[in-house]
């Protein structure tokens, strides 16, 4: 496949160089990232790092109940032990290294001060997000997401210290995880690529333009890879409750980066 006009991209290809890419779930970066990253496997050591790998314990909200549900799981521990697997399974396939890093997932997190009081008998009064319409998908990261970020942070200093790219998510369907760890990735701004959030942009969303004005992004695309579909299949958890009667579709990927950097 031809590599995109993305210099960076092409110098950092043509010396192998290695290449991080931060997905805030267990299926973001291939579902955002895929055929990008089947076109540059076995010339660059490639590394996902998932930030948001872990449910906890109850009580639930009806959010996450309903999500448990969609992926036809029988609970939580044994839902995020499934995804995982089955991210690393998928990456394998790819030739890339996978990394998780233990964050909570935002239907999960909680008000840790509220955690063990009488409140706790009513979900929804001590999550920090209890619920997914109105809550995880305004793009209101809460701050008490800065206990988050910090240990994610840190975690990722070596991956990126390694890395000549580090690609993030630059937010389309505003999903707090995505936003916070686009946040987290542009400690190392230097390195940034953003990439389109799929499926978000595939249901009509798109990227915030006075978010891309502010960082004068120009854009780029990569042609949808044939096996890129089959990837994407092996999250088998989340296919169903992703698209319409489990059908994947063939997009192109979106990609921004910095016009001075490009």
């Amino acid at each position: 496949m031809r590599l995109p006009d993305s210099p960076r991209l092409t110098a950092a290809v043509d010396a192998g160089a290695p290449l991080l890419f931060l997905s805030a779930h267990l299926d973001d970066g291939v579902l955002s990232c895929g055929s990008l990253m089947t076109a540059v496997a076995g010339r660059c050591p490639l590394t996902v790092a998932t930030l948001f790998t872990e449910g906890d314990d109850p009580p639930y909200t009806l959010a996450a109940r309903n999500f448990v549900r969609q992926c036809g799981a029988a609970g939580i521990p044994s839902l995020f032990a499934d995804r995982q697997a089955e991210d690393l399974a998928v990456l394998e396939q790819i030739g890339a290294r996978g990394l998780h890093l233990g964050g909570v997932d935002a239907l999960f997190r909680k008000r840790t001060r509220l955690a063990g009081t009488p409140l706790a008998r009513i979900p929804e009064l001590v999550h920090r997000y209890p619920t997914y319409r109105f809550d995880i998908s305004l793009g209101r990261v809460s701050r008490g997401d800065r206990d988050v970020a910090g240990p994610l942070a840190q975690a990722l200093a070596g991956p990126a210290a390694e890395a000549a790219l580090i690609f993030v998510p630059i937010g389309v369907g505003k999903h707090v995880d995505h936003l916070l760890t686009r946040r987290i990735g542009e400690q190392w701004a230097e390195k940034i690529v953003y990439f389109s959030d799929f499926p978000y942009d595939f249901r009509g969303g798109s990227p915030d333009p006075r978010f891309r004005a502010r960082r004068d992004l120009t854009r780029w695309t990569v042609d949808p890879a044939p096996e890129k579909i089959g990837l994407v299949e092996g999250y088998a958890t989340q296919v169903a409750a992703l698209f319409e009667g489990g059908v994947v579709p063939e997009r192109p990927e979106t990609y921004f980066e910095p016009i001075a950097a490009a």
